[in-house]
């Protein structure tokens, strides 16, 4: 790996974001890819995030700003990246269960889902079973992603994945759930592909999930 892409991504690290973007400009500046920096330098600064934030090693405020340093340098290299790059990009919609307001869980699943290389389509909060629908159609995503943090919401869940067979949407997409009172047992239960117990963890299922996809 170039020595500036390993710059990239330990900085990336400490979420210094204007050494980020100083860094990311001299990648470019250097004759390096912009896919290579995404991948080489950001992707690879956010990998280690997940890795220590799973281990407990880091906390939600050092992710968030880690997050927004990843931020900063996709914004430079977003219009120079090739179709072929962003065409890699596996596709995820993120959203709350119907009833169910909290969003801190699923917006840090998205940033770290983002900071995995997926291209995340955040839908909202308190979404009937339809919108869940809608998106899958609009959008024709790998992946969708559902959270509860309350027991009276989870039912929602079977809810949205009972709507997606009926809608005869469900093969399209693989589903993962999360949030504090679902278990592993209850994704099951209801028919899921998969469950993370948390952000960093949806990353690799998101990632082993798309791979069974396409193989």
């Amino acid at each position: 790996m170039s020595g500036v892409l390993e710059q990239i991504a330990g900085v990336l690290y400490e979420g210094d974001d204007e050494s980020v973007c100083t860094l990311v400009q001299k990648a470019l500046n250097e004759g390096i890819k912009p896919g290579q920096v995404l991948r080489n330098g950001l992707l690879a600064g956010m990998d280690q995030v997940g890795v220590d934030f799973r281990a407990g090693d880091l906390f939600v405020p050092e992710v968030l700003i880690s997050a927004r340093a990843m931020h900063a340098g996709m914004d430079i290299l977003r219009p120079l990246l090739s179709q072929s790059d962003l065409a890699s990009s596996n596709k995820i919609v993120i959203g709350t269960v119907q009833g169910d307001l909290h969003d801190i869980g699923k917006n840090l699943v998205g940033m770290m889902l983002e900071g995995g290389g997926f291209e995340v389509i955040d839908i909202g909060i308190d979404l009937p079973p339809e919108k869940f629908v809608d998106a899958i159609k609009t959008e024709h995503p790998d992946i969708v992603g559902m959270s509860a943090m309350l027991t009276t919401t989870m039912q929602n869940m079977k809810h949205t994945i009972d709507a997606l067979e009926n809608a005869g949407v469900r093969e399209e997409v693989r589903v993962i759930v999360g949030g504090a009172p679902v278990t592993k047992e209850y994704a099951d239960e209801i028919g899921a592909d998969g469950y993370a117990p948390d952000a960093g963890s949806a990353v690799e299922l998101a990632r082993s999930l798309v791979k069974q996809k396409d193989g």
